[in-house]
């Protein structure tokens, strides 16, 4: 989009001379609709001409404003006590394309005949269509309702008079004036209090992936609310009116201006993408935005990625900006205590830390990162003041690019805090809001407000990388134990809390360069770590971490773990138990940190599982290679269990006659136990369904025998699916006599649990579709936001178990009924199932099979490129679309 111009904005066009009192005929009211409209469309034209929106918004405005009043006039005159004024967004004078106008009426008192005309007047605005949302109200009564509501009182602030009683123009403002009405540190204590509610509602909404313009976090309201501020005051609408009173600084004011703009061009061309007052940037309308906004693709980002990067650096400053702000206000309200010195440098006063000179950081750059090494919340030191963080952002603007990033003070300085372990990540935050990271960290910068656009990043970048660090220090406190046992047994004994630090700070520092982001992230750390001095040993460590962050993710969820030949290659990678230790918690963290809805006790489970396996392989304690070996000793503890539980010794192995050899090798005696005891209570019967709540906490372990037959999986699968459940593992096992014992892990898609009534009804629908010929159909409506992330498939074939099966790879868009259709193809195909592992992040399905022709061979590349096609058949022609999208070829890379 061009710069910004005020001289392409169409003049306000010229309405008839208004007769009070003689009514709207229906040739004006449709004169006016049609002016209206025109010049609605002159505006966009103009928008999209360059012209800046906060201009547009106000041209739009004042031609709302005179037909308003026109209409007020026509019907009812200049009536004595009674009067119309604009308020909130109308009253300030500026409306985006679909708002709505809010109009309050106020009558002098009581003895007002309020007329039937008001009555006219709305629906004439509404015919017109204006929207209006009005109010009618005595003064009295608007009085009293301001004194009890906080935004009838705000909304009272920007009231204009439009028309009626002049004598009522200053109504509004005295009632204002009077001192006793949330008198300004009752009025900031309820905004702030306002607007933290806000916040907990919406969470982080200005790193969320549909964040809302004007009420997120960062939005056009939180600049309203440092505004309503100054107005409290006594100050004009006006960035420099609030530098002036001390609110602000010059430095920051330029800022929160260009935050304003750039806020508020995307709502102006939101309103206009969207045809209706849209407040969220919803993935209905990002990519055209951005492409109407003039950003283009490159080799490091999508355009729609780089538009939602200035939206949320424009959402962060506001964030940071408006708090202090607010934070200076109470100060003049109610002055901290006096400041107490804590060395020649540095002193607090209350919770905030400062320096005692102005120039500390312009005379000492080091001392940006220093301050950093005071921050203790458990000393009450809680953050730097506002003009601390003022004055180090000056402070960085004079530096020359890249000069603290080599300064040896200030490197020395972030190894100290390196070294403060679980009190390190708070103080990094507080570095990385005053834009102190992002200078001795050039890489960090770039990544800051950068997204991905997709369904399984929430949040920036920069922020995911915060939320990391956080979640490593919450693993050293005991209210960790609970949720994150390992972890937390694992953090207490680390030795190189640093080396994992900085791993977690730089571990996703080179996305959006093209690229693996974790081998250019290698190279990033490496030179970082040398600048600090650190030893060959720690610098090799973070480098490690770095480049492999997502192996032990990656394996548990793609490979299977309970095959000691994966546990063996995985360990041999890791090379030692400590990084095994620091892979663990930094996988961990980053899951989390990515989305806490990606957390549950089955990737728990499986990544304590692969764990311990390795530990094992690494401390010489693995004894598990020997198949003949582990199936003696799962059988043997087996048979003790279902022994104790009452079974005949003769029945079990007449049982296990029948069995699959493999089961006692690829799954625990407890598992065997479990699905003997329910083969040996249903004797002679097919199919045998059973469900129990999984070892990992949330998932469910169902299992059926069943007469083996083409489709077997696919039907079951349909009908997993259909009750709402999302497969995570699957294991198909042949018996001798030629019949399926298939088990699954499952999660609740709903979150409905996993009661005696759930499983109840979920082992009769599964047994129901085991007995019915064919694979039932489920439904496929693709949600609304996943339909915007429609990529074609990526499908691989390779030998897998010493080249006896085919393992397939799968990856493409996930929407209901999709493993169904999966299943579906590989009947097609002459296809079976042995194995498979599922996995969803966000809007992408990974998925592995372990496969063989009917005949139990490995497929050929005759019949791999038969399957690929029936693949492609059923996987729907969104996908095959998407294939020619730039969307279709990035390759998502996290924990997938």
């Amino acid at each position: 989009m061009s710069s910004a111009s005020t001289s392409v904005i169409p003049p306000s066009p010229r309405l008839p001379e208004a007769v009070p009192r003689s009514g709207l005929s229906d040739e004006a009211r449709l004169a006016l609709r049609q002016l209206l409209a025109d010049y609605a469309r002159a505006l966009a034209l103009a928008f999209a001409a360059g012209a800046e929106a906060r201009a547009l918004g106000a041209a739009h405005a004042a031609l709302v404003s005179r037909v308003v009043a026109q209409v007020w006039t026509l019907h009812l005159g200049e009536p004595v006590g009674l009067a119309l004024f604009a308020q909130g967004g109308f009253g300030r004078g500026r409306l985006y394309p679909h708002s709505d106008i809010d109009l309050l009426v106020l009558a002098r008192d009581e003895s007002v005949p309020v007329s039937r005309g008001l009555e006219r007047v709305f629906a004439v605005l509404w015919d017109l269509g204006l929207k209006p949302a009005q109010a009618v109200r005595t003064l009295a009564a608007q009085h009293a309702l301001a004194a009890q509501d906080l935004s009838v009182y705000t909304a009272q602030m920007e009231a204009r008079w439009l028309g009626g009683d002049r004598a009522l123009v200053g109504m509004p403002a005295a009632l204002l004036g009077d001192t006793a009405l949330w008198p300004l540190p009752r009025f900031l204590a309820a905004r702030l209090h306002e607007q933290a509610q806000r916040r907990a509602r919406r969470g982080d909404g200005s790193y969320r992936l549909e964040p809302d313009l004007k009420d997120g976090p960062g939005g056009l309201r939180q600049l309203d609310l440092l505004y309503w501020l100054g107005q409290r005051m006594g100050l004009p609408r006006e960035l420099p009116a609030l530098a002036h009173a001390g609110l602000l600084d010059a430095a920051a004011a330029a800022a929160l201006e260009s935050a304003e703009a750039l806020l508020a061009r995307d709502r102006y061309a939101l309103h206009l993408q969207a045809g209706r007052a849209e407040e969220r940037l919803l993935f209905d309308h990002q990519r055209a935005l951005a492409q109407q906004l003039g950003y283009r693709d490159d080799a490091g980002a999508l355009a729609v990625e780089r538009f939602m990067q200035d939206y949320y650096r424009a959402a962060a400053s506001v964030e940071t900006l408006v708090d202090e702000a607010a934070q200076r206000l109470a100060w003049q309200l109610d002055p901290p205590p006096a400041p107490i010195a804590l060395d020649d440098d540095w002193q607090r006063r209350g919770a905030a830390l400062e320096p005692r000179a102005a120039d500390l950081f312009r005379r000492r750059p080091a001392a940006l990162v220093e301050g950093a090494l005071r921050l203790d919340a458990a000393a009450g030191i809680e953050a730097f003041s506002a003009d601390a963080a003022g004055a180090m952002r000056g402070a960085l603007h004079a530096l020359p690019r890249g000069a603290l990033a080599q300064d040896a003070a200030a490197l020395r300085a972030f190894d100290a805090l390196l070294h403060r372990g679980a009190a390190a990540p708070p103080a990094l935050t507080a570095l990385a809001r005053g834009g102190v990271l992002g200078a001795l960290i050039p890489a960090f910068a770039a990544v800051s407000g950068r997204m991905q656009y997709d369904l399984f990043h929430q949040y920036t970048v920069d922020a995911h990388t915060l939320r990391v660090l956080a979640q490593l220090a919450l693993f050293a406190t005991p209210a960790a134990a609970l949720e994150f046992a390992l972890a937390h047994a694992l953090w207490q004994r680390q030795q190189r809390v640093p080396v994992l630090l900085l791993a977690a700070l730089f571990h996703d520092i080179a996305k959006g360069r093209g690229g693996d982001h974790s081998e250019l992230g290698e190279i990033e750390v490496r030179g970082f770590a040398q600048r600090l001095g650190w030893t060959e040993g720690d610098i090799d460590s973070a480098a490690f971490l770095v480049r492999w962050h997502l192996l032990l993710s990656q394996t548990a969820q793609r490979q299977d773990i309970g095959d000691p030949q994966v546990v063996q290659v995985f360990a041999a990678r890791v090379g030692d138990v400590q990084r095994l230790e620091m892979l663990y918690l930094l996988t961990v963290a980053d899951i989390v940190g990515t989305s806490a809805r990606l957390w549950n006790g089955f990737k728990d489970r499986l990544l304590a599982d692969l764990y311990q396996a390795a530990r094992h392989v690494l401390t010489g304690t693995d004894a598990s290679l020997d198949e003949i070996a582990r199936a003696a000793a799962c059988r043997t503890a087996a048979h003790a269990q279902l022994l104790a539980a009452g079974h005949a010794a003769a029945a079990i192995e007449q049982l296990w006659e029948d069995f699959p050899a493999a089961a006692f090798v690829r799954q625990g005696a407890a598992q065997v136990a479990w699905q003997s005891a329910a083969l040996l209570a249903a004797p002679g019967r097919l199919p045998v369904v059973a469900a129990q709540p999984h070892a990992a906490r949330g998932a469910l372990e169902v299992f059926f025998l069943a007469a083996d037959r083409d489709g077997l999986f696919a039907a079951a699968t349909a009908a997993l699916e259909g009750e709402g459940y999302a497969v995570q593992e699957a294991r198909i096992l042949g018996t001798p006599s030629g019949r399926a014992l298939d088990s699954f892990v499952l999660l609740d898609a709903h979150g409905a649990g996993h009661d005696a009534a759930c499983i109840a009804r979920l082992c009769k629908r599964l047994e129901a579709a085991l007995r019915a010929p064919g694979t039932p159909r489920i439904a496929q409506t693709v949600p609304r936001r996943l339909r915007h992330f429609q990529r074609a498939p990526r499908i691989h074939c390779e030998p897998a178990r010493a080249g006896t099966r085919t393992r397939l790879a799968l990856r493409g868009s996930d929407r209901p009924g999709l493993l169904a259709d999966i299943a579906e193809a590989f009947v097609a195909s002459g296809v079976r199932v042995h194995d498979a592992r599922i996995a969803t992040f966000g809007d992408i399905a990974e998925d592995y099979f372990e496969l063989t022709d009917r005949h139990d061979r490995p497929l050929d590349a005759a019949q791999c490129e038969r399957l690929r096609a029936a693949l492609l058949a059923r996987l729907g022609p969104a996908a095959t679309a998407a294939a020619v999208s730039r969307l279709a070829l990035r390759e998502p890379d996290e924990h997938a």
